[in-house]
């Protein structure tokens, strides 16, 4: 029983290839499906922005996290990346063919995309993607180095959109929760894109109100003063959101929506930049979804490939591996990675499926 459930995961594409902070580290490979997660491989949100998601790791343990990336985290059950970056871009590829539209290939995730080791690879891949006229990255700049940059060019990337929520390299440790962080190395990093490249920079600070309120103004007036925007708008605020599954810093709190937007304002008219900026300027427009094969209700036969990204729920796969679907389920033998069983899905916004055994 237990070769033939490995058997059938490996058929899959579903491997455990060790441990990283007492997790299991799952790779997924040829024919594993990429979509159907919120943490892992392609969504489609009805734009011509694509996100890709290569993996969930993430060196760093921020304070804010809305998602408890990183080694500090509570809710993490398991770890996620994709094996192969040809694998992964040929799904978005074929995502923005059925879309009809030029699309921009967005890498993010629920880790730090610079955490996974074949990015200039992914990078490459996405441009050779008939359909992908563009192709960013977002990270907190930990990793980035010129040598790194460089390759990045070469390989196409045209934009990183850089969190960085403050300048003061103590505050800044504290934030992401790592001591070995050094924003002044990040800071020099983002000038040398702005600068020295042709990559466009685009910076996005979390504001956290209580934490950082004062450094949101000095990182928006130095993008400003080193560049950024070059093609793209200079810079982004984003607002800091409380999650069931997020961290929540003491001494922390959350801004309704109004008040936030209103304070944006403020602080436009007292600096004289702007940090908001509609779907148009960011050359966004709705496109059409990709047809989706689930909807909710649905009653769905599934493989249960991994553990879940999060406790409580667990990572499967339609049996014609055509979609990645989340189990919410107790624990138990019958529902072990290998198992068959019956479920509903129970959400499919965005094609992101959530589902429960029968």
């Amino acid at each position: 029983m237990v070769e033939a459930r490995q058997a059938a995961l490996e058929a899959a594409g579903f491997r455990v290839r060790g441990r990283v902070w007492g997790r299991p580290l799952v790779a997924l490979s040829r024919p594993a499906p990429l979509m159907g997660a919120v943490f892992i491989g392609v969504i489609d949100r009805g734009t011509n922005v694509l996100q890709v998601r290569p993996t969930t790791l993430c060196p760093l343990s921020c304070a804010f996290c809305s998602v408890d990336a990183g080694p500090r985290s509570r809710w993490r059950a398991a770890e996620f990346y994709v094996e192969d970056p040809l694998w992964l871009a040929e799904w978005a590829g074929r995502v923005a063919a059925a879309k009809g539209v030029w699309v921009e290939a967005l890498i993010d995730g629920v880790g730090d995309p610079f955490a996974y080791p074949r990015l200039v690879e992914l990078v490459s891949s996405l441009k050779s993607q008939p359909g992908i006229r563009w192709v960013a990255v977002e990270t907190h700049g930990w990793a980035l180095s010129r040598r790194l940059i460089e390759r990045l060019e070469e390989a196409g990337l045209d934009r990183v959109n850089l969190s960085i929520d403050t300048l003061d390299p103590e505050k800044a440790r504290r934030l992401t929760g790592t001591p070995w962080f050094d924003v002044e190395r990040v800071r020099r990093a983002a000038e040398y894109i702005a600068r020295e490249t042709g990559i466009d920079l685009h910076v996005t600070p979390v504001w956290v109100p209580g934490l950082n309120d004062e450094d949101v103004v000095e990182v928006v007036e130095w993008a400003y003063r080193i560049g950024a925007g070059k093609r793209w708008p200079p810079v982004t605020i984003q607002k800091y959101n409380r999650h069931r599954y997020g961290r929540k810093p003491r001494g922390a709190r959350e801004m309704g929506w109004r008040e936030f937007w209103r304070r944006l304002k403020r602080l436009e008219a007292e600096t004289g930049l702007r940090v908001a900026w509609s779907m148009e300027e960011w050359g966004m427009k709705r496109a059409p979804r990709t047809p989706e094969p689930l909807r909710r209700g649905s009653r769905v036969g599934l493989l249960v490939a991994a553990p879940g990204w999060i406790r409580g729920h667990l990572t499967a796969v339609t049996l014609d591996l055509e979609r990645i679907v989340t189990l919410r389920a107790p624990g138990g033998a019958a529902l072990e990675p290998g198992a068959r069983v019956r479920a509903r899905i129970t959400a499919d916004r965005d094609g992101i499926y959530l589902a429960e055994p029968l």
